[in-house]
């Protein structure tokens, strides 16, 4: 199998196509990438700028470039030494336009004798034989269908008609009473929909993968791309949503010809990647929250901790675990509860178990779930935990959770199989999209795969994981910015610095809540920590952040019924920043006071992910400073030339420093054609300690192998602006074994007792090179 030492993930769009992506591979050959990592490129939704919503599984789609861009691509990659990895989409398909997708169109017009009628996960019986689609803007609006070209019409919206359900001159509303399906008013889907969707997401409709005839025609077009040779790997999304995902990353495996295969599967702490899943590892969500709380100082929990209470007007800080057991609720009785009856109604009914107490009980056992979901038989006592978690909160429901138990338990009933479908679903809604949006004491803390109660992570505990991920998924994926994370890493980076100044942050929130109020507490802190971490943004960037996290915590608006007031005053404090200037400069004089600092966790945190144990992936652009928000705003077009430059200069011997985004240019360059280049240098892990007074300010290791003659030695600096408090480095050095050289400076040292102090002049980080090997420069 064909393994990479790095990639580089590329968003492919109809802005950015695959032939523009070919004239990139030059470019990430010089900066040191190893293999392209590219977004989905299977037709898509037309304008779609992700690519998730794939309505046409059997071609590369002609507006990212179609098949001749991806064997242009391909070729280009060869050429440049690359390889190429490609994220794909097995769980769902794009339905909002039926006319785009053979698939739904077939299942509309001809129903239960569709063709695809067992691709898509419908249950018909709870529909009276029609499969509801949520799109009329209220009951009345059939008023409004028309019948045009022999197409039943809702305003822009087209579907089919079955053979033989309309004649010229019949009312609109009995056409569409004679098809084989509902048109409802959207409001119905949170209870009465009956098709299982990605989410809450109407229009991506759940496919049945586990059906090998399903597979083979979702997967034909990627089977291709591995019998000629295009493509290398593959990156699998949302694999928590399959009804078998060890069976369906099987079949991959044995589709891709055994090649690598990554999952976007988000590991709780402490969870570990099911063995029997035939890949590699993770996307790298588990690696992000490692690295990211190596640079937040667990001194300012405390602090933290009493600010928060005091803007939610208690005498404590908020309580995660109750905190996600109401939203993940709020889910289960909201926009998810359709799934939720839909699993009650696989319960046999019975006086022990009847259907509104089971679907409490589905919801309890959901909220009380610690993980996105288990793989019967693994994960079996995670189910168990929490069903004796939500007898312990709901005493009254006893009876009735002990008896789903043994029915939840069994993996071979669809009910079994669907609930591991369904806890992940509420799981991402309650946590990731709503939790994530309260719980704001710190903004660095609440990323995709993190706890945000784990606040900061020692360099002990740091080491015993590495150890771990070099032991067991050693070729798994490490990251630090996704299309998916909330802020990118540079923002968190500098948020990551309010931790080492909590005075002056509740004295900036302070002044600009007294200046410029956002009457939502928690919130305020979630924005400001933002705004000076994404620091400077334009003005409609910060409007589309905040009027979006706004919604999705939920508390103060929401996106089915926004609060125009509370809007207008939200938006009112981030134009405060432009339009006032005892606000502009209040920021702007906060923002220079973490940036120092913010910018040294930036370039420690790259180096750090860039060479621990697992396979980095460089999410574009942000080889140089990158401080996205949520998306779309981190799927902004890049400047590749403004790189590329950059890059040559560096490489013709321009200086840099620490601020400067060509220091983090340097740090990525250097490290990613250090791993590409000398992989004999990264076989192993093992702690590098410091000694002396300021030893807890640094993080090191060496990633030679056990037995072997060394390998590359990474040194970065931890809290910052506390060290330099307390009065820097002064006698804190580490040991070489070997005589090195750094990549950043060319600096040499002799093997023995090395001053910190003279190995950081000029960077925060080092990335040191053995040079007495026998045979090696």
């Amino acid at each position: 199998m064909k393994t990479p030492a790095s990639t580089y993930r590329l968003q492919i769009r109809p802005s950015f196509t695959l032939q523009e992506a070919a004239a990139l591979t030059g470019y990430l050959r010089d900066l040191g990438v190893d293999w392209v990592y590219l977004s989905p490129i299977l037709t898509a939704e037309e304008g779609s700028d992700h690519g998730y919503d794939v309505t046409d599984p059997s071609t590369v789609d002609a507006s990212r470039g179609g098949a001749e861009g991806l064997a242009v691509l391909s070729r280009a990659a060869r050429d440049a030494g690359l390889g190429v990895l490609v994220d794909i989409v097995p769980n769902h398909m794009g339905v909002a336009s039926p006319p785009q997708n053979a698939w739904w169109w077939s299942l509309l017009k001809d129903g239960q004798s569709s063709r695809y009628a067992e691709a898509f996960d419908v249950d018909w019986d709870f529909g009276g034989g029609k499969i509801r689609i949520p799109v009329l803007g209220s009951a009345e609006d059939v008023d409004q269908l028309k019948v045009v070209d022999g197409e039943l019409r809702y305003y822009d919206h087209r579907f089919p008609l079955a053979e033989g359900t309309f004649t010229e001159g019949d009312d609109p509303r009995d056409v569409h009473a004679r098809q084989h399906y509902e048109l409802v008013d959207w409001r119905r889907a949170d209870s009465e929909l009956n098709y299982r969707r990605f989410f809450a997401v109407s229009t991506l409709a759940g496919i049945r993968v586990e059906i090998p005839e399903v597979f083979g025609e979702a997967h034909a077009e990627i089977a291709r791309w591995f019998s000629e040779g295009l493509v290398d790997g593959l990156r699998i999304d949302h694999p928590d949503g399959l009804a078998d995902p060890e069976g369906y990353l099987a079949r991959l495996k044995d589709t891709s010809g055994g090649s690598y295969v990554l999952v976007e599967k988000i590991l709780e702490p402490g969870e570990q990647l099911p063995e029997a899943f035939d890949c590699e590892g993770t996307t790298g969500y588990d690696a992000l929250a490692d690295v990211d709380r190596l640079f937040v100082d667990p001194d300012a929990e405390a602090q933290l901790d009493a600010l928060d209470a005091r803007l939610r007007g208690t005498s404590t800080a908020a309580d995660y675990s109750e905190m996600i057991h109401g939203t993940k609720r709020r889910i289960t009785d909201g926009i998810l509860h359709s799934e939720i009856l839909r699993l009650a109604r696989l319960v046999p009914e019975s006086v022990e178990l009847p259907r509104p107490e089971v679907a409490e009980a589905l919801s309890e056992i959901i909220a009380c779930f610690t993980v996105y979901r288990s793989y019967l038989p693994y994960g079996k006592d995670v189910l168990v935990e929490a069903v004796e978690h939500a007898a312990e909160a709901r005493p009254e429901l006893e009876p009735v959770l002990k008896g789903l138990l043994p029915l939840l338990l069994d993996a071979e009933r669809e009910l079994g199989r669907r609930f591991q479908q369904t806890s992940g679903m509420v799981m991402a809604k309650g946590v990731e999209d709503t939790a994530f949006f309260r719980y704001t004491r710190l903004g660095t803390l609440t990323e995709v795969g993190a706890d945000p109660t784990e606040f900061a992570l020692p360099v002990r505990g740091f080491h015993e994981r590495m150890a771990h991920r070099q032991e067991r998924l050693p070729l798994s994926m490490t990251t630090l910015t996704t299309h998916d994370t909330k802020r990118s890493e540079d923002t968190r980076a500098r948020i990551s610095a309010i931790a080492e100044s909590v005075p002056e942050w509740e004295a900036f929130l302070d002044y600009m809540q007294a200046l410029a109020p956002i009457p939502d507490g928690p919130l305020a802190v979630l924005v400001w920590q933002a705004v000076a971490g994404a620091w400077p943004a334009s003005r409609e960037r910060l409007h589309g952040y905040v009027i979006k996290a706004a919604r999705e915590a939920g508390n103060s608006t929401n996106w089915t019924e926004p609060d125009a007031t509370f809007e207008t005053k939200l938006i009112s404090a981030v134009d405060a920043v432009f339009d006032v200037p005892e606000a502009t400069a209040r920021l702007e004089t906060f923002v220079a006071l973490l940036d120092p600092y913010g910018a040294s966790n930036s370039l420690s945190a790259k180096l750090v992910q860039l060479t621990m144990p697992g396979v980095p992936d460089v999410y574009q652009g942000t080889e140089f400073w990158d401080r996205s928000l949520t998306d779309p705003d981190n799927r902004r077009p890049v400047d590749f030339e403004r790189r590329r430059t950059a890059l040559a200069a560096l490489d013709a011997g321009a200086e840099t420093e620490t601020r400067n985004e060509m220091a983090k240019l340097l740090v990525t360059s250097r490290a990613l054609r250090l791993r590409r280049d000398r992989p004999e240098l990264f076989g192993g892990y093992s702690p590098v300690e410091a000694e002396g007074q300021a030893a807890d300010h640094v993080i090191a290791f060496e990633r030679g192998a056990a037995g072997g003659l060394g390998g590359a030695i990474t040194v970065a600096t931890r809290l910052p602006r506390k060290l330099e408090q307390s009065g820097g480095w002064q006698d804190t050095y580490i040991n070489l074994a070997h005589d090195a050289r750094d990549e950043f400076t060319g600096n040499s040292y002799p093997a023995g007792k090395l001053p910190v102090e003279k190995l950081l002049r000029s960077y925060p980080v080092a990335l040191l090179v053995p040079t007495n090997q026998p045979g090696k420069p």
